[in-house]
């Protein structure tokens, strides 16, 4: 049995998205003629666009302060302050997803409101454009920890199984697998980056020879792939967990010191 090849290619001819454009009609402007099972992987920051999440914010860092709802990590060098936080979508990333680059002057640009809603009404549209089931993958660049240089992963999915479960299936050795999950959506997005890069004003990339990956519009969305903060083993950065460390432990020891000190009418009494 031959293993699964995959073709990706990215989309040429796009031009710039402006609020209130319809994605749909500007995937097939480009010419492209999918197929079924062919997953597209789209840069969110055209979402955005389209769906006009420009922020004035003369300061990018209240841009930031707004979206965060949970400090993670900050560190000061130069004069530049890099924030990691958890935003409004349950995502840990620098800058909460805040984009300056690209935008007018005096200008942010914002996360889309619901990527995967986003997502499955794309594919939604492509679909019924088109008579082909693909799937549609929202994409955005973030850094790992313990690694060098950022990655492209999914932020939003619709139509595409975000995640393989292997768990209970065996290896070639015959053992069982008890926690192996592929991330399929961070490994599309990740390998449709090597054709769209960054700066190539390509935004769109077709993945095609996965149909097997592409299903109902029902499927979870990239939400399903964000781990919630109570089961993050690094809930903090170093210096917050040793400071939070610090401040916890030297109020235990009040704590220890009070009860300990022997109360008012028992000094009386000893006198």
């Amino acid at each position: 049995m031959s293993a699964p090849a995959i073709t990706v290619f990215a989309l040429t001819g796009m031009g710039e998205v402006q609020p209130g454009d319809d994605l749909v009609a500007l995937i097939l402007d480009t010419g492209v003629e999918l197929a079924h099972g062919d997953i597209l992987v789209v840069t969110s920051k055209i979402v955005s666009k389209a769906e006009g999440r420009y922020v004035q914010a003369a300061d990018r860092e209240e841009a930031i302060t707004a979206e965060t709802v949970r400090l993670v990590a900050s560190r000061t060098a130069d004069g530049h302050t890099m924030r990691i936080v958890e935003n409004r979508l349950g995502m840990v990333a620098a800058a909460a997803g805040v984009d300056a680059s690209n935008t007018p002057d005096g200008w942010v640009l914002l996360l889309p409101e619901d990527p995967d809603r986003s997502a499955r009404t794309l594919a939604a549209g492509l679909r019924a454009a088109t008579g082909a089931e693909v799937g549609v993958i929202l994409s955005d660049t973030l850094g790992r920890p313990w690694r060098e240089g950022q990655t492209d992963v999914a932020i939003g999915g619709g139509g595409v199984r975000m995640i393989a479960d292997l768990r209970g299936t065996t290896d070639q050795a015959g053992k069982v697998l008890s926690v192996t999950t592929p991330c399929l959506a961070d490994e599309l997005a990740a390998a449709s980056d090597l054709v769209k890069g960054k700066a190539s004003g390509n935004p769109v990339a077709v993945v095609r020879g996965r149909p097997d990956l592409v299903g109902p519009l029902t499927l979870p969305g990239a939400s399903s792939i964000v781990r919630p903060s109570e089961r993050d083993l690094f809930w903090l950065g170093t210096a917050e967990a040793l400071d939070q460390g610090y401040r916890d432990g030297y109020a235990a020891a009040l704590a220890a010191v009070h009860a300990h000190e022997p109360h008012e009418h028992e000094q009386k009494d000893a006198t």
